[in-house]
């Protein structure tokens, strides 16, 4: 706020809105995991407006959605590259002994907390979904 910095203050002062109607709600103080993941849903709903803005023509929002995703994700840990993401998926699915596709539920909740706010749940699913039907 001392930088005068107006589209970090902007952004930061939505995610700690969104932290505390989420504590509200739950009527409890949120964990790491939670506000990782309270932050990947933010970063999630920009990337969204910047689809539909572009789809608009609407280059402003565009620049100013990018803007916002680039300042949370400084707050997101390193994501996990393409190699890393699929040793974790098989070892994960190692663990659990996952045999087929029917035991994809099994994979992805013994994965979803190993991955917390490093990689996009619907990205993991589909390799979970490719390894299982290779096996």
């Amino acid at each position: 706020m001392l930088e005068q910095d107006d589209l970090r203050k902007r952004t930061l002062r939505m995610v700690v809105a969104s932290l505390k109607l989420a504590e509200v709600d739950r009527q409890a103080e949120l964990e790491d995991p939670a506000i990782l993941g309270l932050i990947q849903k933010e970063v999630k709903s920009r990337q969204e407006s910047v689809d539909e803005a572009k789809q608009a023509g609407r280059d402003d929002l565009v620049e100013r959605s990018q803007a916002e995703i680039e300042v949370l994700e400084e707050y997101l840990p390193q994501a996990l590259s393409e190699d890393e993401l699929n040793d974790l998926v098989q070892e994960t699915i190692d663990e659990v002994g996952a045999e087929g596709p029917s035991d994809m539920g099994k994979v992805m909740k013994a994965i979803m907390p190993r991955i917390q706010g490093r990689a996009d749940g619907k990205v993991v699913s589909e390799l979970v979904r490719g390894n299982l039907s290779d096996s």
